[in-house]
């Protein structure tokens, strides 16, 4: 794509994430919104409607409105929000016109979260509330919303996702053909919002109180308002959920002689979730089989591809292009294609996006590292970064705080270094002395895969062959030394704010020496196809797959640091850790997200020790995930996960016709507001705000 068909849809994009100042003095003030106040699809009358505007400090009112018996308001700001502000609307107390209680009720407390620019028209309900709730779970507290000007627009920006501000009913994305018939996420949003309206109108005489005690979460305090209970059960989604769901039937059974429940909004669920997440899945921008998965500095995901999309499976494998989505799901790069040129070709687990914005991308099957600008256009020549063709099958890159660039090059056995990013200066280590991979390696690497900087400026290796990582110092890579993980086959790996090292070992433990020999010997002669299907085929028959903590000396703490999440970490992939240390898991094939208690444990629900699961038993499910390579935490807390196989027998060719497209896995799924913040572009360890 141009810099000019770039530029010109840059006013859709600034309008809901740039840090802009939209709201300039005079623009905002004496500015009027008119809206109502809806519980349960019935006005609220007497209500007190705040506007607010969000910023990195304490919030400041704008202006206050109350409502009319038929739930209107027309509120006018007597004040300019500070640039890059978003706006948000409460509206507090007041009745329904369906409570037929004598007094108000002080539990109502609804959001409708509005962004850098409220809209001429605004309904607050619970739709709004739930929406705001969820996406804003991380700069939340109480009715006060506050945080660094990016992760709230991302935040607000999401918003309409779920629903429309103006009309207080659905938005367009969780509607839409996925997020509406092929994940449960419509029939959460919408039971979470009956079970709100239940409290609101009061149908029960006692329906907040049993609303506030089913939302307590894990630390016991009691939520006292509606909008309280939601922040609560979206920061505890695993933690009984059983107790909102049941207030379903309490509150609005099914009728005699009828099939369903008298709701305000459908669909509602048959069951109860295993976790209170609200995740969306979003495709396009040539998004097919995603692989590793970096935000840059506005929040944009980049992303490359291991398959081309619309292409049948022989010809899709590994020959992918690379992807920008928005931080709204939305598509930045070419509808189908994605961004190409550049030697761009088949994209490995290998992108990484620097401090100046630059993309560089490992190329699997081109054999090439591609290099791309901010606005999507190659830098590196037509051909790549060959080097004369000393490069095999790449995977890992990583760009190190101090600008090197660091790559695997998975077939060869070997790390290409880039001293401050310039290939002119292209340098390569542990290389075997007799040319042959896998062959007298000074680094003991073994299908090196992904890698990591941490704080002491040391290079952490994992090897998808064997059970090892490698490390050296960044400055003496002849310094090696090798540890071994608690499971098999290496892939993700990421370091927590205290230098442990976080290892997924997708095999877990118990891998016969017959197929780690046959695993060998596939990666020797370059056949990654048949590599994929041997270690896929005995995944699916063996429910493996594990995590290890290796402290920053690599050892392991007393009493093991290897965990799975209750078995959860089915062919566990990708790793991340967030900016309060939680170590977030992407499975293959349990298709599943995993969040472990991390390091600090003071950060945890109460009582839980590192390694232990937060996520339930299942994992977070949803969002129709497919087979998972990476995940990843943007700046509002959000998780992403890489949905990177659709079906692995289409994979392999052995689908009809009809179906000879389904190898690459469809899009990105965000689950939000799961976890804390992490500053992007991320380089060497996360940090938080």
């Amino acid at each position: 794509m141009s810099l000019k068909s770039r530029v010109g849809r840059l006013p859709i994009i600034v309008g809901s994430f740039a840090l802009a100042s939209a709201l300039m003095a005079g623009q905002a003030a004496g500015v009027g919104i008119t809206g109502r106040v809806l519980g349960g699809g019935a006005p609220i009358a007497n209500s007190t409607v705040t506007l607010w505007a969000a910023t990195a400090g304490a919030p400041a009112q704008l202006g206050q409105a109350k409502t009319g018996a038929d739930g209107q308001f027309s509120l006018s700001a007597t004040q300019s929000p500070a640039a890059g502000a978003s706006l948000y609307l409460v509206a507090q107390g007041g009745k329904a016109a369906t409570d037929k209680s004598a007094t108000d009720n002080t539990a109502i407390a609804l959001m409708a979260v509005l962004g850098s620019k409220a809209p001429p028209r605004v309904t607050i309900n619970e739709f709004t509330t739930v929406a705001s709730a969820w996406t804003h779970a991380q700069f939340l507290t109480g009715t006060a919303v506050q945080g660094h000007a990016l992760g709230l627009s991302i935040a607000a920006g999401n918003v309409p996702n779920f629903v429309d501000v103006a009309t207080g009913g659905y938005g367009t994305v969780i509607q839409d053909a996925i997020n509406s018939t092929q994940t449960p996420t419509l029939a959460n949003f919408a039971t979470l919002a009956n079970v709100m309206a239940g409290c609101v109108t009061r149908v029960t005489a006692n329906a907040c109180a049993s609303f506030f005690s089913a939302a307590t979460g894990p630390g016991g305090r009691e939520p006292g308002d509606s909008l309280a209970a939601a922040e609560s059960i979206a920061r505890n989604a695993a933690y009984k959920p059983q107790r909102i769901f049941a207030l379903l039937e309490a509150f609005y059974p099914i009728p005699q002689g009828k099939k369903l429940r008298v709701t305000p909004f459908i669909p509602y669920l048959s069951f109860a979730p295993s976790a209170w997440v609200l995740p969306l899945k979003f495709s396009g921008g040539g998004l097919n089989g995603p692989g590793k998965i970096m935000f840059d500095s506005n929040g944009n995901a980049w992303t490359g591809d291991n398959f081309i999309v619309g292409f049948q499976s022989l010809d899709a494998f590994w020959n992918g292009n690379l992807s920008e989505i928005a931080p709204n799901g939305r598509p930045l790069s070419p509808m189908t294609t994605g961004f190409t040129g550049g030697g761009l070709e088949g994209p490995g687990f290998g992108t990484a996006v620097a401090a100046d914005g630059k993309v560089w991308v490992d190329n699997t099957s081109g054999k090439t590292i591609s290099l791309f600008d901010n606005n999507g256009k190659p830098l590196s020549p037509p051909e790549g970064y060959n080097f004369g063709g000393k490069l095999g099958l790449m995977q890992g890159i990583i760009v190190a705080p101090n600008g090197d660039v660091w790559a695997l090059d998975f077939g060869d056995d070997k790390v290409v270094y880039l001293p401050n990013g310039d290939p002119s200066k292209v340098k390569f280590f542990c290389q075997s002395t007799d040319g042959k991979p896998n062959k007298d390696s000074p680094c003991k690497l073994n299908g090196p895969f992904h890698l990591a900087i941490d704080q002491q400026d040391r290079i952490w290796i994992t090897n998808a062959i064997t059970d090892t990582v490698t490390r050296f110092p960044a400055s003496d890579p002849s310094q090696v030394q090798v540890f071994k993980i608690g499971g098999h086959s290496g892939k993700g790996m990421a370091i927590d704010s205290k230098g442990n090292a976080w290892i997924t070992g997708t095999a877990g433990e118990g891998l016969s020496l017959a197929v780690k020999l046959h695993l060998v010997e596939l990666k020797l002669t370059g056949n990654m196809k048949e590599l994929d299907r041997v270690i896929i085929d005995w995944l699916k028959t063996h429910r493996r797959g594990n995590v290890t903590m290796l402290r920053p000396d690599g050892t392991q703490a007393p009493g093991g640091s290897v965990f799975n999440g209750g078995g959860a970490t089915w062919a566990a992939w990708g790793a991340a850790i967030d900016g309060n240390d939680h170590v977030w898991i992407s499975s293959l094939i349990g298709t599943n997200l995993v969040e472990l208690c991390g390091i600090r444990t003071e950060t945890c629900p109460p009582g839980m020790k590192t390694g232990d699961p937060i996520s339930p038993p299942s994992g977070y499910v949803g969002g129709n995930m497919e087979w998972l390579t990476d995940v990843a935490v943007d700046p509002a807390g959000n998780v992403w996960v890489a949905n990177n196989w659709q079906d692995d027998q289409t994979c392999f060719g052995l689908r009809p016709e009809a179906a000879s497209t389904r190898c690459g896995g469809n899009g990105i799924t965000i689950f939000y507001g799961m976890a804390k913040p992490v500053r992007a572009p991320q380089i060497g360890p996360a940090r938080g705000y």
